[in-house]
């Protein structure tokens, strides 16, 4: 096991131990002692970095199921050492943060940091895995830790259902994913990312190419709430806010981003790909920041603004694949600056977009409330968060001197680009991208406001309050300050990340492009009065106006009525699942055994039967088959007499009997056979059965006149008789396909192998020796629990007041 395997699995260790620890020191909060993990994470991806920025990549894998190719693989280049170090450094001051946050005495908090040490070690394993089925199997476990985090206060119908959502949304595209997933295998014959990549010349033709194209984009745009699955996002926000901080600004929602950067140097320069990643996100942009706008909570602000935000970076990554549509000329080098800009933004967001979810935290935390409405005035009573949110929030919005404005100006860039380029009709289509990234932003810039003065400025209403507002401990500041720190460096000092992360993950995207000129561009502060600065001023021109005037205009929203909402039907169609899944199951769960069993033979019936009739495998061949004698013929005729007889007869009795009479026949069957162990064993079996049968129906009653009613009997006789022809035509047609060689001539030499003469015996006593030894520790274990609830009703003298 390599040193990255052991950093993918050491979180996931760490779940195990967490209630040892929570045992050993009860008086400690459990936050310090968890809070080693993600730094030692942390650390330990830094040492990669100088490894990384030579280009250097590093590879090791684990045989798991060599059969299926299925290994546990891992990879790191410079696109998964980003998000490894999005993950375990974010994830270092949510859990620092979380001990301010959390109270020990209030909260479960071996539940919670065992869910969040378990998401954290399954996005460094989505990250970091080089093959299809384990990134699948990590893909599914960040979808089921996330679930518990989001419904970690479970007592609340919020939580419940936010949990429930985000949940069915992403398991769900993750299910199509997984099928993509397979489409690539079949077309590749190869579950390795690294080897598909190689590949891309040879599958892009396959006829596969573009359903497992679209599969996978379902995966990533649900698991990053793009248009129109971004419905989960909001309810989410049920969660404690270090959750919210962690899943839903640098993690979780960045998965779908990874998913689409690291295939993008397979499915790149497709049309089909282009369109719906560009599109979709720059939609998903527009309309995330439109409705930012009317939120009355603060984290249903953040949000939707996550929305926004995560659109703009995959319509940037979505620009940037068009670079795979030719080869490494001016116009395609021009479009990996979108690329570059998506991954600078995406890292620029984690920053600000966490520091403002802490900020909210805090805010809720000093005055009890996240509402708007209730808001107001806080600015001399909590300056260091006002100064906060201040630097966060204007970075979202891309004002200087904050790194946001540094990825806005280059976003506005690219957009720019598209309408320049010829590269599937850009020059005609291509103005919609500016268009809606402008519009989007004066929104970002609106809702950007609202957050910072609607809270902090205007009129203080300490009425509507439930606590007293005070500055937060310097516990709770640490985490926002030091990625607040962060956006300001960065705007400085932006070619530093460019140099040792930036552009060796644009190497891991783009592999074909690195060394090309201008292939990492240099990030200025300013460009001149140019056209992305007077967009900008648009922004600001435009975003005040909105913030001024918006008790004129909010009406716009009610052009979109809650009753044809995107959430109202993802209601309507868990209300029509729930609904129409309990008439169904209220139409077969009769409680009565004989519909089950009706079911359960009509299905095998129709399903095995109708696939060996239309597949052409039922084949009869008697051509070996021994001649029958006057014995096993009058035997048959006794038996097909006693069944049909049973099917007729007026009592339990005689039914039962008569069942007896076939089980008996069988025994004599084994007889003729020369199989006098299995004919004893038979009769035994029978005659227990038989007397265990008649006891049972000594205290049933008769059957009614409508159980013997040939019209209710005959459905049944009707479905005895197929499952009983079915049986034996697939009996018949395995004796007459005979794909290998009979291994009876192995048993034959059972007294040279085992030194017995009997093969029955040798092969229960030697040959099936550990399955015979299993067989009988099960009657033994039902034993001893038969006869323990013998020892209990004695002791007891029968069931007890108390006891009932």
């Amino acid at each position: 096991m390599s040193f990255l395997h052991l950093l993918i699995v050491f979180p996931i260790f760490a779940v195990a131990i967490i209630p040892i620890i929570a045992k050993a020191v009860p008086r400690l909060h459990l936050g310090w002692a968890i809070l080693a993990v993600p730094i030692f994470l942390f650390i330990s991806f830094i040492t990669f970095v100088p490894q990384i920025s030579a280009n250097e990549t590093i590879a090791a894998a684990i045989s798991w199921i060599p059969a299926l190719d299925l290994h546990f693989a891992v990879y790191l280049d410079g696109l998964s050492l980003i998000f490894a170090l999005l993950i375990t450094g974010v994830g270092s001051l949510v859990v620092f943060y979380s001990i301010y946050y959390l109270s020990k005495e209030r909260e479960s908090l071996p539940h919670f940091y065992s869910y969040l040490m378990l998401f954290m070690g399954a996005m460094l394993g989505v990250v970091l895995t080089d093959n299809l089925m384990v990134l699948y199997l990590f893909w599914e476990l960040t979808s089921v830790s996330s679930f518990l985090l989001i419904a970690f206060w479970y007592r609340r119908r919020k939580s419940q259902y936010g949990a429930q959502k985000s949940f069915l949304i992403t398991v769900g595209g993750g299910i199509a994913m997984l099928m993509g997933f397979i489409m690539l295998q079949v077309m590749s014959g190869t579950t390795s990312i690294q080897e598909i990549i190689s590949m891309r010349n040879s599958i892009q033709d396959h006829e596969l190419f573009i359903p497992a194209l679209v599969l996978i984009l379902l995966g990533a745009f649900t698991k990053s709430a793009q248009f129109p699955f971004h419905i989960w996002l909001p309810d989410a926000m049920e969660a404690p806010t270090p959750v919210s901080a962690y899943l839903h600004s640098a993690t979780m929602v960045k998965a779908g981003l990874f998913l689409v950067a690291r295939f993008t140097p397979v499915f790149g320069g497709e049309a089909t790909w282009f369109w719906l990643v560009s599109g979709v996100g720059i939609f998903t942009m527009f309309w995330g920041a439109l409705f930012a706008m009317k939120q009355k909570d603060l984290k249903a602000l953040l949000a939707y603004s996550t929305i926004s935000q995560l659109g703009l970076i995959m319509s940037l990554f979505g620009l940037g694949s068009a670079a795979l549509n030719g080869g490494a000329d001016t116009d395609s080098v021009v479009y990996t600056t979108a690329i570059f800009v998506g991954l600078f933004h995406l890292v620029n967001h984690s920053t600000f977009k966490g520091a403002l979810f802490m900020i909210v935290g805090i805010i809720d935390h000093g005055v009890g409330t996240r509402d708007i409405r209730k808001l107001g005035g806080l600015i001399t009573l909590m300056p260091i968060t006002f100064t906060l949110a201040v630097i966060s929030s204007f970075s979202m919005a891309g004002m200087p001197p904050f790194n946001g404005f540094l990825s806005k100006e280059m976003f506005f860039t690219a957009t720019l680009t598209a309408t320049e380029l010829s590269i599937f009709n850009m020059d005609t289509l291509g103005v919609v991208f500016p268009g809606l990234a402008l519009i989007g932003s004066i929104f970002t810039f609106t809702y950007s406001t609202i957050l910072v003065f609607r809270t902090f400025t205007g009129n203080y209403q300490r009425e509507k309050l439930e606590k007293e507002p005070h500055e937060a401990s310097i516990g709770l500041l640490i985490s926002p300050i030091i990625l607040c720190s962060l956006v300001v460096l960065l705007f400085f000092f932006p070619n530093q990340l460019s140099r040792f992360l930036l552009a060796p993950a644009m190497n891991g995207i783009l592999p074909s492009y690195a060394g090309a000129e201008d292939f990492i561009p240099h990030i200025y502060a300013w460009h001149g009065f140019n056209t992305e600065l007077f967009m900008t001023l648009g922004v600001v021109a435009g975003g005040f106006l909105l913030f001024k005037k918006y008790n004129l205009w909010k009406e716009v929203y009610d052009l979109f009525p809650s009753r044809i909402s995107l959430d109202n039907g993802y209601r309507q169609i868990l209300s029509i699942s729930e609904s129409t899944s309990n008439r169904f199951t209220n139409f077969y769960m009769t409680g009565f055994l004989r519909h089950y069993l009706f079911y359960i033979y009509a299905f095998l019936i129709t399903v095995v039967g109708g696939t060996l009739f239309i597949t052409g495998s039922f084949v009869l061949n008697t051509a070996n088959d021994a001649p029958i004698g006057i014995y096993e013929a009058l035997l048959v005729i006794i038996m097909g007499s006693a069944a049909v007889s049973i099917l007729f007869t007026k009592s339990r009795m005689t039914a039962t009997l008569l069942n007896g009479v076939l089980g008996y026949c069988i025994a004599i069957f084994f007889v003729l056979f020369r199989a006098p162990d299995l004919a004893l064993t038979q009769l035994v079996v029978e005659t227990v059965t038989t007397v265990l049968f008649l006891l049972c129906f000594y205290h049933l009653p008769e059957w009614s006149k409508e159980d013997r009613n040939l019209k209710v009997r005959i459905p049944k006789i009707i479905i005895s008789a197929s499952t009983g022809a079915l049986t034996v035509l697939i009996a018949l047609s395995v004796q007459g396909n005979r794909l290998f060689e009979s291994i009876s001539s192995y048993f034959e030499e059972s007294y040279e192998l085992a030194g017995g003469r009997n093969i029955v015996n040798t092969i229960l006593g030697d040959f099936r020796a550990l399955d015979t030894m299993l067989e009988v520790v099960v009657l033994f274990i039902a034993g001893i629990g038969v006869y323990t609830l013998i020892k209990v009703k004695a002791q007891d003298g029968g069931d007890s007041d108390e006891r009932k």
